[in-house]
Parts: structure tokens; sequence; C-alpha cells
């Protein structure tokens, strides 16, 4: 090997030992977001609302009165406070959340099941699922 090679060699290796990677990996394992709702406690709450009642749950509060909702409210507190002295801790209030989130998460599973298993089977075959799925008919 010449020295013009063995340069031209060395060169390329600091290049390739040197060189940032051009792809930046995110190494931090985001939560999902709890609404798909705008975070604005200035401007309101809907998205603690969703994050704390369930989207479907938020929904029935949209449409009552003050009282009622204070009063229901006031009840699901009570489920909330997981060892009954009255206060509900940060633990308790994120295990409720997380209760939440996963009711509709299955909720939503059962909805999608239901919605794929066109002959009510309770199986779901490769040809219900191309046809519940991309449209196609039976």
């Amino acid at each position: 090997m010449t020295i013009p090679q063995l340069l031209l060699c060395l060169s390329l290796s600091m290049l390739c030992i040197s060189s940032k990677p051009t792809e930046k990996k995110d190494r931090v394992h985001h939560d999902p977001q709890l609404s798909d709702k705008v975070h604005d406690d200035a401007q309101n709450f809907d998205y603690d609302h969703d994050a704390f009642l369930g989207a479907e749950e938020a929904k029935t509060f949209d449409q009552l009165t003050p009282e009622e909702s204070k009063e229901r409210l006031g009840k699901i507190v009570s489920k909330i406070d997981g060892d009954k002295d009255g206060f509900v801790t940060v633990e308790e209030l994120k295990a409720w959340i997380k209760f939440a989130q996963k009711r509709w998460i299955y909720e939503d599973v059962e909805r999608q099941w239901k919605g794929h298993d066109l002959n009510e089977d309770g199986l779901i075959s490769w040809e219900e699922y191309k046809n519940a799925t991309y449209g196609y008919i039976l």
C-alpha cells in the first residue's frame, strides 16, 4: 500500500468515526396524550375532563347543569378515593386516570372487534378483516 492510499484510507476512517449520525432517535418513551384536545387551563378544562373522566363520560358532563355536574363529580371522587379517607392523593388520581384510559381502550377494542367480526361467530377470519378494513364485499 502506497502512502497516498494509506492517507486516503486513514482520512476516510477518521471521517466515518467523527461524523455525527444524521438521524436523531428519541430515546425517551412518551406516554400517549390523555386527550386530543388542547391543554390550556387558562381557556377551558376540556383536556382535563377527558383525562379525568374519559372522552365519553366527559361528553355527558358538557350537557349537565353546574349543580348536576358537581353532584356527579362528587360521586366520582368517592370512587377515586381508594382508601376512603376523604382525600384524593396524587397516586389515587394517577390510578384513576389510568383506569379511565384503560377502560376507553377496552371499550374501543370491543367496538373494533364487533365491527370486524361480520358473521358474529366470535372469531375474525382474514376474509372478515379484509372486508371490514378495506371494504371488500363478502
